[in-house]
């Protein structure tokens, strides 16, 4: 016969996750009906109280790397110190290969989307916010080399943006497609990067841990008290009381997190020459959707819980600052806000309504704004379903609208871009020459990366030698600074390929591959590469690539077996118990 004490330890196994959710089992415990717990824990379980006592007691020893039968820390286990710094508990580096892991899932998954126009517009309202966090001293030495500081996009309709270990920040195209202004997109982003620079993943991570810690002190010293009395209920309601005090806890720390990053955000946009009115129009906005509905389409309001308060603050940060409302948007935010609509959601239905936008009403009783956006997004959505004739005749009349404002630069490229892409779409590279040749020249003075990256799509449609000269060199300077651009890389593979330049086409396959998170495929490229280097491929080695290819070879299987490592150490960190 089974004795109280073997039961209420493999009872613990079962309900530990239950009784402590901020704690996970490292491991797969074994049967633990083998184990017998020690005699005076055994004797406690012939009253209710000291039973759910010893329950806890017996889920505590679950928590260590083997079974142990003793109510002893095991010594595999590291217990939290409550004064322990953030950076003791997930480091800097460790923050980093995190973030780094996250990514390359992120960047396998279909709705993971470079869009070098609306990219290159994120990156237009981030950089300034990156370099206000350097020059406050926001971001330190350390984590300027560690952390990439890089935004991405996600295709979802969803308002939302989250901050990621390691200096990551995703938006959602649905968020893009919601502010009015820049000023508002810009708050959401400097909220974000105030996320990182406080480091309040690593903070989160230490405060959750040390909330379970006192949470459970805080319940076994309230059983103990409820054994004197032998009192079930009183046993039950400690249990209640401790887990809802690590709750408060950790929802009381969330909300200073939120505070913090909202006024340092604040600072970040004044300093970065955002109309802080930004920040305050966009808790309004937020705070009015979710009362209308709020059916799922605001996750960014569950992660970011918005409160009273905050508005409050936020509102009087910005009345005591400048006042006033934030600028009109420009025309270039609402043709960016355009195409996240367009690119959010790609069902026929919605698209097909979304050209609609270029027959509304009489047109010369519209405003320009109204014009310009009805015609650039009446043109994406055609060239979408594959209505190239409807598509040009859209890009053509929003051009000759933007024509009257040539003072406004990246509206004009922006403008000039999408009529060169129109052709590029239908295969009429004569015509996308013309479009960029044929404005005055602002498509080649572009030197933005999406110029980079159109000009190169050029040089592939027309294959001139010289065009793809210039492209190969203009990419090679690009990603000799950005390694992690994965489509710059695929381009550059393209283009040497167009000249005979095997070997460095396979090792920019490699290196797209392994920006992507691929690094099986990457070091396939860089072996089919070593090959061709010695058979002396065209007649011709170049042997300072094939010094680059060898050498990045090692990188990467180094990386990988570093990789293969981690995983088989915190394999067993996965596992839950049956």
């Amino acid at each position: 016969m089974i004795e109280d004490g073997m039961l209420l330890a493999a009872t613990a196994s079962r309900h530990a996750p239950a009784l402590f959710p901020d704690l996970r089992l490292t491991h797969r415990p074994p049967s633990l009906l083998r184990y017998r717990l020690p005699q005076p824990i055994a004797q406690a379980t012939k009253r209710p109280a000291r039973r759910w006592l010893c329950l806890l007691l017996a889920a505590s020893l679950g928590l260590g790397t083997a079974p142990a039968v003793h109510a002893q820390p095991s010594p595999g286990v590291r217990l939290p110190a409550l004064g322990e710094a953030a950076s003791e508990d997930f480091g800097l580096s460790q923050e980093k290969r995190t973030g780094e892991q996250i990514m390359r899932e992120i960047r396998r998954d279909p709705d993971y989307l470079d869009d070098p126009q609306l990219l290159d517009y994120v990156q237009s309202l981030w950089q300034p916010l990156v370099q206000a966090a350097r020059v406050r001293g926001d971001i330190g030495v350390d984590t300027e080399k560690l952390f990439p500081y890089e935004p991405f996009l996600v295709r979802d309709r969803s308002v939302n943006a989250f901050a990621l270990p390691g200096g990551f920040v995703g938006v959602h195209l649905g968020l893009m497609a919601m502010t009015a202004t820049p000023d508002e997109l810009a708050s959401v982003l400097a909220h974000e990067l105030s996320h990182i620079t406080r480091r309040h993943i690593a903070r989160s991570i230490a405060a959750n841990s040390r909330s379970s810690t006192l949470g459970m002190a805080a319940m076994l010293l309230g059983l103990l008290v409820a054994s004197r009395a032998s009192s079930a209920d009183a046993a039950q309601a400690a249990i209640v009381g401790g887990q809802a005090a690590m709750v408060q806890a950790q929802l009381n720390f969330s909300r200073d997190m939120e505070r913090e990053a909202d006024r340092t955000g604040l600072a970040l946009m004044g300093e970065a020459g955002f109309a802080p009115a930004g920040m305050a129009g966009m808790f309004d906005k937020l705070d009015q959707s979710s009362r209308l509905n709020d059916s799922g389409g605001l996750p960014y309001l569950r992660s970011h819980p918005l409160t009273i308060d905050r508005i409050g603050e936020a509102r009087q940060i910005v009345q005591a600052a400048a006042g006033g409302a934030a600028p009109a948007a420009p025309l270039l935010h609402l043709l960016m806000q355009a195409r996240a609509r367009v690119l959010m959601d790609p069902s026929a239905q919605a698209v097909r309504r979304l050209q609609g936008l270029d027959a509304r009403g009489p047109v010369e009783s519209l405003p320009l704004a109204d014009r310009l956006v009805g015609y650039y997004t009446g043109a994406l959505a055609s060239s979408s379903l594959r209505d190239f004739d409807r598509a040009e005749r859209d890009a053509r009349a929003a051009q000759a609208l933007g024509a009257a404002m040539p003072d406004q630069v990246a509206l004009q490229r922006a403008l000039t871009s999408l009529v060169a892409q129109l052709a590029l779409a239908r295969g009429d590279a004569a015509g996308a020459a013309s479009a960029l040749a044929g404005t005055g020249g602002p498509g080649e003075a572009d030197d933005s990366r999406a110029g980079m990256i159109l000009r190169a799509e050029l040089a592939l449609a027309e294959g001139s030698a010289a065009a793809l000269r210039r492209s190969s060199e203009a990419l090679q300077t690009w990603v000799t600074e950005r390694r992690g651009d994965a489509s710059a890389w695929q381009l550059l593979a393209q283009t040497t390929e167009r000249q005979g330049l095997r070997l460095r086409s396979l090792r920019a396959e490699a290196e797209s591959q392994a920006a992507l998170g691929n690094l099986p495929g990457a070091i396939d490229r860089l072996r089919a590469g070593q090959q061709f280097a010695r058979k002396g491929g065209a007649g011709t080695t170049d042997f300072i690539e094939a010094s680059v290819i060898d050498a990045r070879l090692r990188e990467l299987l180094a990386q990988r077996r570093t990789l293969m490592a981690e995983q088989r150490r915190s394999g067993p960190q996965r596992e839950t118990p049956e």
